[in-house]
């Protein structure tokens, strides 16, 4: 029978309290991050249904459901799942530290640390039982800024293990169970195919494609559960598989939806449109208003971090920002300097900007490149 099964955290707790005292950037960063929605949770959000499909495919319909933390410590998310100090994922410019033991969960498949260590689960792996979660829910890392890509977004994935000499679970049966989420999300007709891929804690690992609209596209990634991993979270004499996918691909995927930020849109024109398998229709050609920013600044600078300040300033009201010039010059610029020249497309999803509003919010951004980054602006 499916347990739900709830974690918390007294750590988080005492790390979220200390973030409503801090007035600094990125406590208030981080803290609104916290408080935006689960749209996996959420009625009537299209994130919601594709993991309302996951959870009903045949194989997961009586796995576990568990939810983790938000924040967590690097030992758990980094080191238990193979991902050692100079690993890329751990840098500052990638990854939200809380402080520096902390941060906010990058991937969901951090759940098999606290699925596996909890109490009735111990208790099945005693009497030798399969075990096997599902977890969903947002993470959270620093990106770009354009149609496809958010800092915070979903995920969903799934754990299902057996003891050593019961039976056997192999890439075929993990392939069986990703095919019925495919045949779920997008209809029994939909092609798929796997192909060889490497990550941290499964090995074999296999990323699975779908083909969409004539088009193969990325799907999820999977892989079996990494013996070595399991044993460093205290369990041995178990093997099985593993799976997680973002949600927003497949939910965009399916509805042809072009914007991500339409998830995330209150406007009911919008709102009522967003159902798997419903092409989107645009409900307004707003038009793009575009600016762009030059400036000399240290190289030292990560460009995700820029990314956030400009977020901060400027919230869901620009559709990408791309790059599209750099270079450097001692001579000209100084030793350490670097000339940027982004693009900033900005468009609301929900209502046609006017210059004015525009142009403040752009004066802004130059204000506070100046200010934050000490930038020599162009």
């Amino acid at each position: 029978m499916r347990e739900n099964i709830i974690i918390e955290d007294p750590k988080e707790k005492e790390l979220i309290s200390a973030l409503e005292k801090r007035t600094d950037t990125d406590a208030v960063r981080i803290k609104r991050f916290l408080d935006m929605p689960d749209l996996s949770r959420t009625p009537g959000s299209p994130l919601k249904d594709v993991v309302d499909r996951t959870l009903a495919v045949d194989v997961i319909k009586d796995l576990d459901i568990i939810k983790i933390p938000e924040v967590i410590s690097t030992y758990i998310l980094f080191d238990l799942f193979n991902m050692p100090p100079g690993h890329p994922a751990r840098s500052k410019s990638d990854t939200y530290y809380v402080d520096e033991e902390h941060i906010l969960r990058t991937h969901d498949t951090v759940f098999w640390h606290y699925y596996l260590n909890h109490p009735s689960v111990k208790e099945r792996i005693a009497r030798k039982e399969p075990i096997g979660a599902m977890c969903h829910g947002k993470v959270y890392r620093k990106d770009e800024i354009d149609r496809t890509h958010m800092n915070v977004f979903h995920q969903i994935g799934g754990l299902y293990l057996v003891p050593d000499g019961t039976m056997s679970l192999g890439p075929e049966d993990l392939k069986k169970v990703c095919s019925d989420i495919a045949r779920a999300t997008f209809g029994e007709a939909v092609n798929f195919r796997f192909y060889d891929h490497t990550f941290p804690y499964t090995d074999p690992s296999l990323e699975m494609e779908a083909e969409i609209r004539g088009k193969w596209v990325e799907m999820l990634g999977s892989g079996m559960a990494r013996k070595s991993v399991l044993e460093d979270m205290g369990l041995t004499g178990y093997h099985g598989w593993a799976f997680g996918f973002g949600i927003e691909r497949l939910a965009m995927m399916s509805m042809e939806l072009p914007d991500i930020r339409l998830l995330w849109s209150d406007d009911e024109r919008v709102k009522k449109q967003l159902k798997l398998n419903q092409k989107y229709e645009d409900v307004s050609k707003y038009p793009p208003i575009v600016r762009d920013i030059s400036f000399v600044i240290s190289k030292d600078v990560a460009v995700n971090d820029y990314f956030d300040m400009v977020r901060d300033i400027a919230g869901n009201l620009i559709e990408e920002m791309k790059q599209i010039d750099s270079y450097e010059n001692v001579e000209k610029f100084g030793e350490g300097k670097i000339s940027y020249t982004f693009r900033i497309v900005y468009r609301s999803t929900e209502r046609t900007l006017t210059n004015e509003e525009v142009n403040t919010l752009h004066e802004k951004i130059r204000e506070q490149t100046a200010q934050q980054y000490d930038a020599v602006l162009r």
